[in-house]
């Protein structure tokens, strides 16, 4: 097992990974840029140091400064959270050169799961449902008009690298594609350095659903059950539960069984989530993300797993503490992320904290790494915490999940408690009526025009 676990990250997944280390008996470490001096993670770490200025690129995507805070403190590895360098295979394939852990997936998987061609060539040999479209990169519009005929209109022209929404545009119709292509590729470029764009068939009305898998890294894998993320602004997730209102239990068991033995036969190491468009009762593989998530507490109160627990004792070369007869999902979970933003607009809302207090109770969960008088800063995102919650049924975690957002008090910036409050009330969510376009066709039509208060 490690000794001392240096935190790559801030705000609450930093404060997340330091209690699993704390509970593991391990010492922490804690970098921080100067706009976090004061956060909560660097005053309950073992240690901390200061690794740059606010700005993200000079301080926690900086990876000298991240090697060297390991020296400096005799940090063994490093979990590097969701975001900046989670994702990055250079720096894992530097902290090995340096005989420093990554509490992360091998190199060579974040660099072909990070590739949305080849992640996509890699779901199909790993026997991976997927989405009809092109078998890789395309550059010319006659083959892109060949290919789109061939799948049938409309079609989604993708970036092959980068995710949240980026570099991603419909065509309707022949008309439309060629338009498509280049805004695509001029988006990709801007946000990822990459203009490779390859094209899907796009779904109308599909929901979106993951798979929660874990990996020992030498043939030996399991899945958690899934989470539905289909409410989202701007292909950015908002609302997560699990399970799927969707699923039963055999298609959870058909499809998380798929992703398991893809991960045996990979040897995938640690958490990993696979993710999936489904329609009319089948999946369509989109893309894998070779990390924690924010969502991952969802599975966390259904299964009872503590998956950061997980990471770190399958990165130190220990085994899975479980196998897969062993994990059963009770009841049902919810998460909103609660951000300072307007619930309306999604303006950030960046300020000081003038009084904070989050819902308690059975059932509850808050993890949050903000307090009272704590200033947000305009540096990072704008997440003040995830608020999940836990019934025996969807119905009860409904209930419980409306009596907590309405004792749940952020006051001194804007937030999007309002909007959440509005959806725990709405028929189509209380039903589980929705897709992946749901919530913003309610916004466009007005469905937040008053935000509801406790």
């Amino acid at each position: 097992m490690f000794d001392k676990i240096l935190i790559a990250n801030r705000g609450e997944i930093a404060l997340r990974i330091l209690r699993a280390a704390k509970e593991l008996g391990i010492a922490t470490v804690a970098v921080h840029s100067t706009a976090d001096a004061d956060a909560m993670h660097v005053r309950l770490a073992d240690e901390s140091v200061c690794i740059g200025p606010p700005a993200a690129r000079d301080s926690y995507l900086n990876i000298p400064s991240i090697i060297a805070a390991c020296e400096i403190t005799g940090a063994d590895a490093v979990h590097p959270g969701y975001g900046f360098l989670s994702e990055n295979a250079r720096f894992a394939e530097v902290l090995a050169h340096h005989n420093i852990g990554f509490i992360g997936p091998k190199a060579e998987h974040i660099r072909i799961m990070g590739d949305k061609i080849e992640a996509k060539r890699t779901a199909k040999r790993l026997g991976i449902p997927c989405v009809p479209g092109s078998e890789g990169g395309v550059e010319d519009p006659e083959e892109a008009k060949r290919i789109a005929a061939e799948i049938g209109y409309p079609v989604l022209v993708k970036a092959a690298s980068g995710g949240g929404g980026r570099g991603m545009k419909v065509a309707r119709s022949e008309a439309d594609l060629e338009q498509a292509l280049g805004m695509a590729r001029t988006e990709a470029k801007a946000a990822f350095g990459d203009d490779a764009v390859y094209l899907e068939k796009y779904l109308e009305k599909p929901r979106h659903i993951e798979v929660q898998v874990l990996g020992d890294g030498r043939g030996k894998a399991v899945h958690l059950a899934e989470r539905d993320c289909s409410l989202q602004r701007r292909h950015q997730k908002v609302w997560e539960e699990g399970g799927s209102p969707a699923l039963n239990a055999d298609m959870r068991a058909e499809i998380g069984g798929i992703c398991a033995r893809a991960m045996q036969e990979l040897q995938y190491l640690g958490a990993g989530t696979v993710e999936f468009l489904y329609e009319d009762g089948k999946f369509y593989f989109i893309e894998m993300n070779t990390r924690i998530q924010v969502e991952h507490p969802v599975t966390e109160m259904i299964t009872g797993i503590d998956l950061v627990n997980e990471q770190i004792r399958v990165a130190a070369g220990l085994p899975l503490s479980m196998t897969q007869d062993e994990i059963k999902v009770e009841g049902h979970a919810i998460e909103c992320r609660i951000n300072a933003e307007h619930p309306a607009t999604f303006r950030p809302s960046p300020g000081l904290i003038t009084y904070f207090h989050p819902p308690g109770g059975l059932g509850v969960r808050v993890d949050s790494a903000v307090f009272q008088g704590y200033r947000i800063p305009p540096n990072y995102d704008s997440l003040i915490g995830k608020l999940i919650v836990h019934g025996r049924t969807r119905n009860e975690c409904l209930m419980r999940l409306r009596r907590a957002l309405d004792e749940f008090v952020v006051d001194g910036v804007d937030t999007t408690l309002p909007l959440f409050r509005t959806l725990v009330r709405n028929p189509d969510v209380q039903n589980g009526e929705y897709d992946i376009h749901w919530l913003e066709k309610f916004l466009a039509d007005g469905g937040l025009d008053e935000p509801s208060t406790p």
